[in-house]
């Protein structure tokens, strides 16, 4: 199966009474997820899934995409790598899932499928990260398949 991992784009720091739930992104976010949005349109296949947190910057950032897509209170911020695998069906799932979310939570599931020893890795704002659960020898595998930054695009 393929897990995509996007993390929503650059977005504004919280100003009076506003929630974290409510920031939405900036002019540069936009752009970052305008180009993300490109490439990731040639690379997923037919078929992917796609969910996101109900938060408006992430929703900004797959909207991006132009595909349909589903929000999940299960991937809010302070989310739990466990609710985003099991959202996802890691590993068993038929067809790619791509997961538009927010730190720490995607860095605590790369760390923990690739088993890095550290309770999260650093995912930069608008980055993708595309994993692949694979069986070896029976032995189940994370593959790394690509890490994308907006900024390189």
């Amino acid at each position: 199966m393929d897990l995509i991992l996007w993390r929503h784009a650059e977005a504004q720091e919280p100003e009076g009474d506003m929630t974290d739930m409510e920031r939405a992104l900036t002019r540069r976010g936009d752009k970052q997820a305008a180009r993300m949005a490109a490439w990731l349109d040639r690379q997923l296949p037919d078929g992917t899934r796609i969910l996101c947190s109900p938060a408006v910057r992430t929703e900004q950032t797959v909207k991006a995409l132009a595909r349909k897509y589903r929000l999940h209170d299960e991937l809010r911020p302070g989310a739990s790598p466990e609710q985003l695998l099991e959202l996802a069906g890691w590993p068993n799932a038929k067809a790619p899932v791509l997961i538009v979310g927010h730190q720490p939570t995607l860095g605590e599931t790369i760390s923990r499928l690739l088993q890095l020893g550290e309770p999260e890795c650093s995912v930069k704002k608008g980055a993708v990260w595309w994993l692949r659960s694979r069986e070896r020898d029976t032995l189940q595998q994370t593959v790394v398949v690509t890490v994308q930054t907006a900024e390189l695009l």
